[in-house]
């Protein structure tokens, strides 16, 4: 953190990773000895949140990011976490998907055309790729399956044109897919054990990454941002079976897994191996995280009641 001087400012600090996010970037400024300013930006719809993070240190500004004249009433910040879009509920609300991943980058980007920013993407931009060929790398070129991957790539087009423009530095951070106990792929499939439901094997494969090393990661790549744009896939190492998943949470929750479909010979997979490169493997093993979500779904811990549709194989979220 002593790498980026400057105060930091989160756009869509409201979401699912957001206010874990500000909270570490506070936390690690005041570890480092540095005075600087986190602002979180959210229209906060959740009630309480404003009023945590505030009580947290995380100075916040209520804001519609797609009003032009709010979004440039922001305070100036040479630091900007961009995380703001729109996944769930795509389907049936397809020009309200493009406003919010394509349109409303085009108001940010401008604004903070000074500043360095790191772009929250997703690794839904790049095609299924064959698991015996391993994940997608950051060289492997976008086919965005469905209207929301497609959305997802033209804000990324979007922030690479005003990169090139006016210099931003610019990272583009391909997630996927990031998990906790509220939410996730594996709280999906211990979620479904624990109701008796059956697991869908068809996408037969997924990364995930826990999600406190995925919000790391990103602050950690703000001084990696660059003009042209710097991509990088953001997710753990291990390329999971669903089936191993369903088992062995099966075993921890005391349920049999039932299956139905078979795997497919393709996935939404990517190869995160220059991530690790650059900031070693997460802090948190894939053992972790199962007995984590297991304990979780036992106790009836809450959840943010967003599935990730990892099943999806059309793109229709």
């Amino acid at each position: 953190f002593r790498e980026w001087p400057g105060d930091l400012i989160v756009l869509g600090v409201g979401g699912k990773m957001g206010p874990t996010l500000a909270r570490m970037a506070r936390r690690a400024l005041e570890e480092a000895g540095r005075e600087a300013v986190v602002y979180g930006v959210s229209r906060f719809s959740q009630p309480g949140l404003r009023e945590a993070l505030e009580r947290e240190g995380i100075r916040t500004i209520a804001c519609d990011l797609l009003d032009r004249e709010a979004v440039g009433r922001l305070p100036e910040a040479p630091n900007v976490i961009f995380m703001a879009g729109m996944k769930f509920g795509t389907t049936g609300a397809e020009a309200t998907t493009w406003a919010q991943n394509v349109w409303l980058p085009s108001l940010v980007a401008e604004r903070f055309r000074e500043s360095r920013i790191v772009v929250f993407s997703s690794g839904n931009v790049y095609p299924l790729r064959p698991i015996a060929q391993g994940g997608a790398t950051e060289a492997t070129p976008p086919e965005p399956i469905g209207e929301y991957a497609q959305s997802v790539l033209g804000r990324e087009r979007i922030f690479e044109y005003f990169s090139l423009r006016y210099g931003t530095p610019v990272l583009l951070f391909r997630l996927n897919y990031a998990v906790e106990l509220r939410y996730g792929v594996v709280l999906d499939v211990a979620q479904r054990l624990w109701a008796g439901e059956p697991i869908d094997l068809t996408m037969g494969q997924v990364n995930v990454i826990w999600q406190g090393d995925a919000n790391a990661y990103a602050l950690r790549c703000l001084p990696l941002a660059s003009s042209p744009p710097r991509i990088l896939n953001v997710t753990g190492p291990e390329t999971i079976s669903i089936r191993y998943l369903a088992i062995r949470l099966g075993e921890l929750l005391g349920k049999e897994p039932r299956f139905v479909g078979e795997e497919a010979d393709t996935a939404l997979l990517s190869n995160a191996a220059l991530a690790h490169g650059l900031f070693g493997y997460p802090t948190v093993p894939l053992e972790v995280i199962l007995r984590w979500v297991a304990h979780w779904v036992r106790i009836g811990g809450p959840t943010l009641n967003k599935p990730t549709h990892y099943e999806v194989r059309d793109g229709r979220f």
